[in-house]
Parts: C-alpha cells; structure tokens; sequence
C-alpha cells in the first residue's frame, strides 16, 4: 500500500492529542493508565510525532484547499485500491496497520497535498516541452513471456505465418496471469513503473496490429509483445492537460519538491505549538536545509 511523504500512524489517527487529562485510558492489576501519562508517553515517540505533523499539516491544507478535494475523488481511488487487491483487500489494510477509513483520510491528505502542490507549481513552456519528449500516449497491449530467446524466435516464425496471438500467448506463454486471455495486460502510459523499462520501449516503438520482431529481453525473460491498440503521440497541445498533470505527478513524487511546498504551507498557516516539548516538532520541515 503506497505510504505517502508523510506517514499516518494508522491506529493513532483517532486521538486528539491535545484534549488529554486524568481520564483513565487503561486500569491493570498494576495500577491505571491515565490520559496524561499516555500522552507523555505517546508524545516523546516518532509515531506520536508523526501523527502530530500529520494533524497539523492537514488542518492548514483542508483550510487551504478543502473545497478542491470532492469526496467523489476520494471515494474513486479508494475503489481503485479495493479492485486492485480484490479478496486480498482486507489482509492488505490490516498489513499495512491501517482501516479503510484510516486509508480514506489518507487518500485525502495525498490528494490535499496534491492541490497545494499545483498552487505553487509554475508549469512554463520549457517545461511542457521536455516533458512532451519523455511523453508516450495510454496503449493497450498484449504480451507472451518465455524463458528462452529461442522460443521467443520460435513464436515470432509462427505470427510470421499467421498464426493467431492469442493462441500462441496459450500455447508458450509461461505468464500464468495473462496466458488465458491472450496475453492482455492493463494499459500503460509513459509515467508508469511496473513494467520493464526495455519493455516499454519496445512497445511504444509499434503502431497498432504490429508486434516486435525480435525478443525483448528483460530480468523476467523474454518477450514477443503486440500493439493491440496505440492512439499515436499526437501534439504537445493536444496533450497540454496530461503533460501538466504528469509535471505535478513528478512533483509529488520529489522528496525535494514537497519539502518546499509543505514549508511554505506550514509557514503560511499561522501555527503555534503549545506544548513547549513539542516546539520543534515541525523544524524538519520549515528548515531551508533540511533533506527530510
């Protein structure tokens, strides 16, 4: 489950560290466990820190930029993730010490994040540019994977003779996933990074109907890859929208880049610790020279 730049801590989310006091949390044949001394206790630990700096940074950012984020948004990724994993959605939360709603505050505080990202993001015609050279459209493609570069020639010879993709992809294909329906696997742009970087070159390289010629070799083996459907690169213009949310999908994914932005949102939202313990608990991040 992908961990945002800011960790949240899962099962602390629900704690509202400043409202603690002499209430028992906890009574044991040892004695009891108050508020005060969990908060003490929970403060002094990076979790608890964690939380804090998470707590604190999504306030300013549901000021900021609550009204950019739709709970349809959330609801669309959070859909996502479910799908992806399936029957094994459930396992996954709990391995990655969180809940679904804990997984929802944290889709929401990425996609917060992301608005106030855009805000402080420039996008120039330099930038679209180079971005344009590294761009290549969504296509759709099928693959057949084998061990040996023989085999892959072998298949090669036999779509040379008409023989039909699919039923190759059945015959030869050792990728259990995909084997049974022809070796069709999910479409992919040039941001994405599951696949093979060889793999993705070659497959870019065919125009739809085509396949490769030759095998392609990655660390997975070899593969024979058809175009099932590519829509063509087009024009920087005609693909303005994508390459600015690309820009901003980069930038999310820059330690460097997020570090600024978070420091200027934190500086910009007026935030004063009370606890004189925590003073500093933002200092990584408002630090001009932190690496954080």
């Amino acid at each position: 489950m992908k961990k945002w730049f800011i960790a949240l801590a899962g099962v602390f989310l629900s704690l509202t560290l400043a409202a603690c006091g002499s209430k028992t949390v906890a009574t044991t044949s040892g004695g009891k466990i108050t508020e005060s001394a969990y908060y003490t206790s929970l403060k002094k630990s990076s979790s608890g820190k964690q939380v804090l700096q998470q707590m604190i940074l999504n306030k300013v950012l549901e000021k900021d930029y609550g009204d950019k984020v739709k709970k349809s948004e959330v609801t669309k990724q959070y859909n996502a993730y479910k799908q992806q994993y399936g029957s094994s959605f459930s396992s996954v939360l709990s391995q990655s010490g969180t809940t679904a709603s804990g997984l929802k505050t944290e889709i929401r505080s990425n996609l917060l994040l992301k608005e106030a990202v855009k805000d402080n993001t420039k996008i120039t015609d330099k930038m679209l540019k180079a971005q344009y050279k590294k761009y290549e459209p969504k296509v759709q493609v099928a693959q057949i994977l084998v061990a040996k570069k023989s085999t892959a020639e072998t298949v090669i010879k036999q779509l040379k003779d008409d023989k039909s993709f699919t039923t190759l992809a059945k015959k030869y294909s050792t990728d259990t996933t995909t084997k049974s329906n022809g070796g069709k696997i999910s479409a992919f742009d040039n941001t994405d990074t599951s696949l093979d970087s060889s793999f993705k070159t070659a497959a870019f390289k065919l125009k739809t109907g085509e396949y490769t010629t030759t095998p392609v070799k990655t660390d997975s083996g070899y593969y024979v890859i058809k175009m099932i459907k590519n829509p063509g690169k087009g024009t920087m213009k005609e693909h303005e929208s994508e390459l600015k949310s690309q820009i901003i999908d980069s930038k999310m994914n820059s330690s460097t880049g997020l570090q600024k932005v978070v420091a200027k949102v934190l500086k910009d939202g007026n935030i004063d610790i009370k606890d004189n313990d925590l003073k500093n608990i933002l200092s990584d991040y408002l630090s001009s020279s932190s690496s954080k």
